[in-house]
């Protein structure tokens, strides 16, 4: 696959810096911003680099954010409730909501509230709407469908690399 001149992508192979956010020592992708040949190879080996997550670094409102968790199996974009009292935000900075989200285990939880930033990854600033959760997770955000469609990215677990479509 050949990404076109207004496109870029993240390979693993170049690790971003990594943010100071929760001493995490995850991989995270980092961007390129030419074209470049998008190629899925075949993984070799049995070493299962498919059950990584895939991790990215940025910024939230211009503060730095690592381990921020691609998953394409979330519908929506999740903030654990701790990240966002990290982010000096109070329950003021909520837009309330009666949204209901179902957890892992299929047990409904309450939301504590919507939040809307500014997130940027790599040179791409976009605002970006969280639900707020009273929840755990091994991401400090986690970057659902939502995210993903509105990006038009393409995300590889399997090869640790995320695909982003800009114009044409």
């Amino acid at each position: 696959m050949y990404i076109g001149e207004h496109g870029f992508m993240l390979p693993a192979e170049f690790k971003a810096k990594q943010v100071d956010v929760d001493d995490v020592e995850e991989a995270s992708a980092r961007l390129i911003l030419s074209p470049e040949q998008a190629i899925f190879e075949k993984p070799e080996g049995t070493e299962n680099r498919h059950l990584k997550p895939l991790y990215v670094n940025g910024f939230v409102n211009g503060k730095p954010m690592s381990k921020m968790m691609v998953d394409g199996g979330a519908t929506v974009n999740l903030m654990p409730y701790a990240i966002f009292r990290k982010l000096g935000k109070n329950t003021d900075d909520l837009i309330k909501t009666n949204m209901i989200l179902k957890d892992f285990g299929g047990n409904p939880s309450e939301t504590k509230g919507v939040l809307n930033v500014e997130l940027t990854i790599g040179s791409k600033t976009v605002p970006t709407t969280f639900f707020v959760i009273d929840g755990k997770g091994s991401y400090s955000l986690l970057l659902g469908r939502d995210w993903i469609h509105a990006n038009c990215c393409i995300p590889s677990t399997m090869h640790q690399c995320l695909i982003q479509w800009q114009g044409d």
